[in-house]
C-alpha cells in the first residue's frame, strides 16, 4: 500500500464512522420526540394510540383516591381531561400552568400523564433580593406579587 492508499483509507474509514454515528444518534432522538399539544390541537388532529404526547395549558384540578390525581388541561377553547398517579410538584394548583407528558386515548378523550411540570411565576424574585432592592431604593414594580411568591 502507497501512502496516499493509507491516507485514503483512514480518511474513508473516519468518515463512515462518523456517518454511522450521526445515523445512530438521529435514530435515537427519533424515539424520544414528544410533540407538544395544546387541548384545543387535540380537537383537530387525530393522534396515534400509544404515541408519546404533551400536553399544556391551565389546569383546574380534582383530588382522586390515594395518589391518583384528575383534573382538566384547558387553552380557554377546549378542555381534556388528565388522570396521573403519582405525587405533584409542589408548584401545582388550581389556575397554574402545567405541561403533561403521557399518552392520550382517543376513544375516553382522556389524557394518561406519566409526569407533570407546573409553571411558575416569571415574575418570581428570591425574598433576599426583593428586600435588598427595597432597602437600596431601587425597588420597582411587580414589587409584593414577585416577593409573595418567595414566602408560599
Amino acid at each position: 500500500m502507497t501512502r496516499k492508499q493509507k491516507r485514503l483509507s483512514i480518511i474513508g474509514g473516519g468518515v463512515s464512522f462518523i456517518i454511522a454515528a450521526v445515523f445512530l444518534v438521529m435514530f435515537a432522538f427519533g424515539q424520544a420526540v414528544a410533540y407538544f399539544y395544546m387541548p384545543s390541537d387535540l380537537t383537530k388532529t387525530t393522534v396515534e394510540p400509544g404515541t408519546r404526547i404533551r400536553l399544556g395549558g391551565e389546569n383546574s384540578v380534582k383530588r382522586g383516591e390515594g395518589t391518583t390525581v384528575s383534573f382538566v388541561v384547558t387553552d380557554g377553547s377546549a378542555t381534556v381531561p388528565v388522570s396521573y398517579t403519582g405525587i405533584l410538584p409542589d408548584l401545582f394548583r388550581e389556575g397554574q400552568g402545567v405541561v403533561t407528558e403521557g399518552v392520550f386515548d382517543a376513544t375516553t378523550h382522556t389524557f394518561m400523564a406519566d409526569s407533570v411540570l407546573a409553571k411558575h411565576d416569571e415574575n418570581y424574585m428570591p425574598k433576599e433580593v426583593a428586600d435588598r432592592l427595597k432597602e437600596q431604593g431601587l425597588w420597582q414594580h411587580g414589587g409584593e406579587e414577585a416577593a409573595a411568591g418567595a414566602t408560599q
